[in-house]
């Protein structure tokens, strides 16, 4: 690991050794397992989120499910998990005493009610015990009430008024956390802003079904005969993230600083997070999978990544990917391309032709004796489908052509029935514009 990589990132006013947390979650739930993450490498946590006592949190059983895709093990986890339930006294022990033998990890408290001087008092309760930043959860996609968790992130004038009745009682920066069950997630960061929120941070779990039994019809993770509707994580959720993180980056009206959070489990996923604009980054399935001990690796490989490309600090690198990002209209369609083969590493599965005949061009044809596919060129589409699906490492890559290479033309499969169709010529009548 390159020594001289400067890993700090200053988040509101907070310093961070590194751009690494723990996100509000099971793996936050204690001062123990905190302090064994910050030991393991970890800068700062966001504690798992508070309880008021004013309600009793009573966690349901089974709470998790896990979704596999073939191999891969934890693609995506379900979770029907609430918020602490532990008493707040508890918690707010647990402050004090991370803050006295870690003095130098940030904490972050999480914090959600249901009204506007429960989430005083929380934050207060908080800020009055140590925690050096709160965040606001806007987010839970398992609470069924409104006013609270994700009904709260879909209700903007209430998480207005949430956050400047957090700020009014506190003097610490505060996140507001956003629910990716929205369309748009710059409008509700936006209420955030103007209700006085210091940053944002996203995404919180994304409510999906992980699965049905096929052998009693029940949803898991199954509750006694009952599933439900409730947040998904992990490696699947990524690109749900990069894409709320990188659309609130571009948003010069917002210009708050974001904390990056969703699937996010090597230093490869930390470092595109990075790059969309997030200045920290939360995991937390990532640890369910591997442990704490992940952090390493993400270190390690972030640190290398920057020695090699001689970038000595991670503000250099926040949104320097967002002057690439643009909308699919800004593309240059005159610039064409196919598939090119490497058939000497090529291993004969014939997978390529199979999906190019089912699913794209229809350009390989096959050699059933050599078993290698030939690429008719003038029919590729470049959709890369048989990249994607090849067993073989970068044997299949994809090649700019000729600005005067055509791609042919689909052909109809029975010309002769063209004088039979029936269509009139387009015309536009009046003005060029969309009446509803």
């Amino acid at each position: 690991m390159a020594n001289h990589i400067d890993l700090t990132i200053d988040f509101c006013g907070v310093k961070f050794k590194n751009p690494f947390l723990l996100s509000s979650s099971p793996v936050s739930n204690s001062a123990e397992m905190v302090a064994k993450s910050f030991d393991a490498g970890w800068s700062g946590v966001v504690f798992k989120t508070l309880n008021s006592d004013r309600l009793p949190i009573v966690h349901p059983s089974p709470r998790m499910a896990c979704i596999d895709y073939g191999a891969k093990k934890g693609v995506a986890v379900q979770n029907v998990e609430m918020i602490s339930d532990r008493p707040l006294k508890d918690n707010l022990t647990d402050f004090l005493y991370l803050k006295k033998n870690y003095p130098d990890h940030p904490i972050i408290a999480s914090i959600m009610g249901f009204f506007s001087d429960e989430w005083a008092y929380l934050a207060k309760a908080a800020e009055d015990n140590g925690v050096d930043m709160l965040e606001l959860n806007f987010s839970c996609p398992h609470m069924c009430i409104e006013g609270a968790g994700h009904k709260v992130g879909q209700a903007f004038q209430l998480l207005e008024g949430f956050t400047e009745a957090v700020k009014n009682v506190v003097s610490i920066p505060v996140i507001a956390k956003m629910t990716p069950n929205i369309t748009d997630m710059n409008e509700p960061a936006m209420y955030a802003k103007n209700g006085g929120a210091d940053a944002i941070s996203a995404i919180n779990t994304v409510r999906g079904i992980s699965g049905v039994s096929l052998d009693d019809f029940v949803p898991t993770p199954n509750v006694f005969g009952k599933g439900a509707i409730s947040g998904t994580s992990g490696p699947a959720v990524k690109p749900i993230g990069l894409n709320f993180i990188a659309s609130m980056a571009k948003n010069e009206e917002l210009g708050l600083p974001l904390s990056g959070i969703g699937g996010i489990e090597t230093w490869i996923d930390a470092l595109e997070f990075i790059l969309v604009g997030a200045s920290t980054l939360q995991v937390t399935t990532g640890i369910m999978h591997y442990g704490y001990r992940i952090v390493e690796d993400m270190i390690e490989g972030l640190s290398d990544f920057m020695a090699e490309r001689g970038i000595d600090r991670i503000p250099d690198l926040v949104g320097k990917a967002l002057p690439n990002l643009h909308e699919t209209e800004a593309f240059e369609v005159d610039r064409q391309g196919i598939a090119q083969y490497d058939l000497d590493r090529c291993i004969g599965c014939g997978q390529c032709y199979i999906v190019c005949q089912d699913a794209a061009g229809q350009a390989i044809e096959w050699d059933a004796e050599a078993r290698r596919p030939n690429v008719i060129e003038d029919k590729c589409l470049s959709c890369m489908l048989c990249q994607f699906v090849c067993p073989v490492p970068e044997m299949i890559s994809f090649k700019e052509m000729p600005g005067d290479w055509h791609r042919r033309e689909t052909a109809v499969m029975d010309s002769s029935l063209e004088k039979d169709v029936k269509v009139e010529p387009f015309t536009m009548e009046g003005p060029n514009e969309c009446v509803i």
